[in-house]
């Protein structure tokens, strides 16, 4: 499947869709979810046209990769999250419930959130 420039996280990157920024640097983008499942909850996106994670970790350059990474963690950082604890998701296609062609990770914390899956 080809990336879709029209997906919504692509339409924020550009700027035709408003978003609650927290976290911006040349190659990711972190904001507060429209939808949010837990106190915090804030969605990181790299800029970068990727599909899900399968193609980001094939197809980014070193230096997104790295951007990306570190980027999680200091926005996990900057709201407090690592004491107690936060979850760091990413749903990778369609059996996943992946909802956005585009490469992204879900922050959630700022409350007990309980066990992943149930057994």
């Amino acid at each position: 499947m080809p990336y879709d420039p029209n997906n919504v996280f692509a339409k924020i990157i550009r700027g035709e869709i408003p978003c609650k920024k927290v976290y911006e640097d040349e190659h990711v983008l972190g904001f507060y979810d429209i939808a949010p499942q837990a106190p915090v909850h804030v969605l990181v996106i790299p800029k970068g046209a990727y599909i899900d994670f399968n193609d980001f970790s094939q197809n980014a350059s070193a230096r997104e990769v790295e951007f990306f990474v570190r980027a999680v963690g200091k926005i996990a950082r900057e709201l407090d999250l690592p004491d107690p604890g936060y979850r760091l998701l990413t749903n990778n296609g369609a059996n996943a419930g992946q909802e956005v062609p585009h490469f992204h990770a879900h922050i959630c914390g700022g409350k007990p959130l309980g066990r992943m899956l149930a057994n």
